[in-house]
């Protein structure tokens, strides 16, 4: 029991975390993020369609490959998926009193951290938002190599082709986004592997 109240509490802070980084920091400044986060922010800049919808959506067949073939993986990141796709859609309304403060360069740093500590926490517990980030753990702990700096080479490619389609966006702010994404998640995990 207590390991569920635990994983529950990581996905519920974890969850808070990449809402708010999201909703606050990235959309005022049309920022991107990697995985199924980046590619739910390229959708809603493009047509308007809800984040968190969208990461469900591109989350089904990497689900369905899970149970195949490591069902594990599936059990740990469902419910870490659908509530913060849940999370991400009820915070949405932050966006506009991240307008009133948009600072670009600052919000990039602050948004890039606040994703990566909720990944962090998730992954701290084994779960994650699923998308490529389910992918990388699950070819990182294949391959005994840090989830996080397996998500952070995901997420680069994903933020270069979405550059390409969102013209108002900045490469190079989306860049420094996922670096700071990277760095916190693969502190935190490091932070794992040290106290095992």
């Amino acid at each position: 029991m207590t390991i569920f109240l635990r994983k529950f509490i990581s996905i519920l802070i974890g969850s808070f975390f990449i809402a708010v980084g999201i909703n606050f920091f990235l959309v005022p400044s049309e920022l991107l993020d990697g995985g199924a986060i980046g590619i739910g922010l390229v959708s809603h800049y493009v047509t308007g369609v809800q984040v968190g919808l969208v990461i469900i959506l591109i989350n089904i067949p990497i689900f369905i490959f899970s149970w195949f073939y490591n069902r594990s993986f599936f059990y740990n990141s469902l419910h870490g998926m659908l509530f913060s796709s849940f999370m991400i859609d009820l915070f949405y309304p932050l966006h506009a009193i991240g307008e009133q403060f948009n600072i670009p360069i600052v919000f990039a740093i602050l948004g890039g951290i606040m994703v990566g500590l909720g990944i962090g926490c998730m992954l701290w517990f084994n779960t994650s938002v699923g998308g490529t980030d389910l992918l990388g753990l699950m070819f990182a702990r294949h391959r005994n190599l840090n989830p996080g700096v397996i998500i952070f080479m995901i997420d680069f490619l994903i933020v270069s082709i979405g550059s390409m389609i969102i013209s108002d966006g900045s490469i190079f702010l989306s860049c420094l986004t996922v670096t700071c994404v990277g760095i916190t998640t693969s502190l935190v995990s490091a932070m794992k592997q040290e106290e095992q």
